[in-house]
């Protein structure tokens, strides 16, 4: 029996992207990814990191914040304060990587480009919406730039998406839900390109060695994945 029977091993859940979904910031975009609901704003600001600061003129910098809200989940869990816990630095650094790989900052000189990823609901995968959401934010900003003048280039290097891959019972999952996901004998997050780069692969075995011919295979069928997913996400954001 296979583990999973509302859909193919293989196939995604359902997929929303909306831009422009917040009127005050730079960029932004809602992605309703099954029941996962992930926020992503873009905001542009004419400073750069310490780490930046006092080097001559410099291309801008982007970063990444994760948050996710108090009900996301089927129990409440209390706001992250004063500061953010381990799994979501882990999570908004992998965000970060990823759209800096997506974007030429030289666009951008002396400014620092916040990517703030809100999770309204999860179900699963909230990484990888926080991914691809954060890339159509950039994509909403970078179309209002163009159209106001203020860019007259687009600054988009890659089309990026992140899709999970997982082991369940024996069986290669793509897309994984949370219970799918807690489940998993091997979880991986696979963030790539439309054409097939990768960028980056998170995640790994739950207790058991995994055998590098079935890495490989996982990595392969989230590549494939991606590609699948851009092509839907590219209608949603022309």
């Amino acid at each position: 029996m296979s583990a999973r029977t509302d859909r193919p091993s293989d196939a995604l859940r359902s997929l929303s992207v909306s831009r422009g979904v917040n009127r005050h910031a730079e960029g932004s975009a809602l992605v309703e990814w099954g029941h996962t609901r992930v926020l992503a704003t873009v905001s542009v600001e004419a400073r750069l990191p310490p780490h930046l600061r006092g080097k001559g003129p410099r291309a801008g910098w982007l970063s990444a914040e994760y948050a996710m809200l108090p009900r996301a989940t089927h129990e409440r869990k209390p706001r992250e304060r004063p500061y953010a816990g381990g799994r979501t630095h882990e999570i908004q650094r992998l965000i970060g990587r990823a759209l800096r790989a997506a974007i030429d900052l030289e666009a951008f000189p002396s400014r620092t480009l916040t990517v703030d990823i809100d999770v309204l609901q999860a179900d699963g995968g909230t990484r990888c919406a926080g991914v691809l959401a954060g890339y159509a934010a950039l994509h909403d900003l970078a179309d209002a730039a163009i159209v106001a003048g203020t860019l007259t280039e687009w600054p988009l290097r890659h089309e990026i998406g992140a899709v999970s891959v997982g082991i369940v019972d024996g069986e290669v999952l793509v897309d994984l839900d949370y219970a799918e996901d807690v489940r998993a004998e091997v979880d991986v997050n696979v963030v790539a390109t439309a054409d097939g780069a990768v960028v980056e692969v998170q995640g790994g075995g739950e207790g058991q060695p995994l055998d590098a011919e079935r890495y490989v295979q996982l990595v392969a069928a989230g590549v494939t994945a991606v590609q699948r997913l851009m092509t839907t996400v590219r209608g949603a954001l022309r």
